[in-house]
């Protein structure tokens, strides 16, 4: 028998003597690390605003599920839960019209996983309740590692029970939608492009670009029976999207020498946002093998636009925030 090698001693750490402060301190550091927060939920999330105020009250953190668009409230507690957070979270909840809620503690009392079980079990399927424990960790002499761990989640099955009995079976096209996009970002999360985890019955997918909701990657099936790889410019304000989308287009051929692809320009001057992409022919209604290419073409575009474009958006975008300073 080998002789077993030394092995390190692991610790818990004070959450205190990482965060004294849970709005000076947690809050900014949560922000900071929302897509850690985000993979530990299986989903990929994207800050908002910090402290967003309601009422008279203010959330710790607002955010955003880039792949579905639901608005994510994040409540902190480096303490055990107590019912003054509990009140909070349904506050916020109800005043940002959340379809996620997160509460973050460093216990949860027996009670309060009773009431967040009980929400999960008696809300509509579209509304999601979580408890995160937050730890930190160090191994003999380490520096100190902190850690996500869900303990309260929605139960799928329940929740699929209640949607059957409610008569709101999601159709056959969708449930057709949901698996093609559950195989993409299974793929794609084992490439490192996603931390999302759940296809959703849709004909299309967002994902976060490195550079906040103004601009994200997605990959959809639109009309007219095409499968399309897209940047999609998106911030609030219509007329700082149509100056960016001029700006890239300005660099059209550049970028289309980089990418290698011959791309779609869609100004949309009608809508606020605006669209470059990548397609092929392809729908929903392919057959399987086709579908594995369609899959496999969009893995391979994503990839290639998230690698590519991140230094020419990164530079356009400091060129034209500079200019609107």
């Amino acid at each position: 028998m080998g002789k077993v090698k030394d092995l390190g001693r692991i610790q818990r750490v004070n959450l205190r003597e990482v965060w004294p402060h849970e709005a000076s301190d947690f809050s900014p550091w949560l922000a900071d690390h929302i897509e850690d927060l985000g993979a530990s939920l299986g989903m990929e999330l994207e800050l908002q605003s910090l402290e967003q105020p309601v009422g008279a009250f203010s959330l710790d953190l607002f955010a955003r599920e880039v792949g579905t668009n639901r608005n994510v409230i994040v409540e902190n507690q480096l303490e055990p839960t107590n019912h003054d957070h509990l009140g909070k979270l349904l506050t916020y909840a109800a005043g940002c019209d959340s379809n996620v809620i997160v509460w973050i503690a460093r216990e949860f009392r027996d009670e309060h996983r009773q009431a967040l079980d009980w929400l999960n079990q008696h809300t509509d399927e579209d509304t999601e309740f979580f408890g995160v424990l937050i730890e930190v960790w160090t191994i003999d002499e380490s520096r100190p590692a902190p850690n996500f761990m869900p303990v309260i989640a929605p139960n799928q099955w329940q929740r699929e029970a209640v949607r059957n009995v409610r008569g709101r079976n999601i159709s056959p096209r969708r449930l057709q939608y949901q698996s093609f996009f559950q195989d993409l970002i299974d793929v794609l999360r084992e490439r490192n492009f996603t931390t999302a985890s759940k296809g959703q019955p849709q004909n299309w997918y967002s994902f976060a670009s490195g550079f906040g909701q103004r601009l994200q990657f997605g990959a959809n099936f639109g009309q007219g029976k095409i499968a399309r790889v897209e940047l999609y410019i998106d911030a609030p304000d219509k007329e700082w999207n149509k100056e960016f989308f001029d700006r890239m287009l300005a660099q059209r051929e550049y970028i289309e020498s980089k990418l290698r692809s011959k791309l779609e320009w869609e100004r949309l001057d009608s809508r606020r946002a605006c669209r470059v992409a990548v397609v092929r022919p392809g729908s929903i209604d392919d057959e399987q093998t086709e579908l594995r290419e369609i899959r496999d073409w969009m893995v391979e575009q994503l990839l290639d636009f998230k690698q590519t474009l991140a230094p020419i958006l990164s530079e356009m975008l400091i060129e034209q925030d500079s200019d609107d300073a």
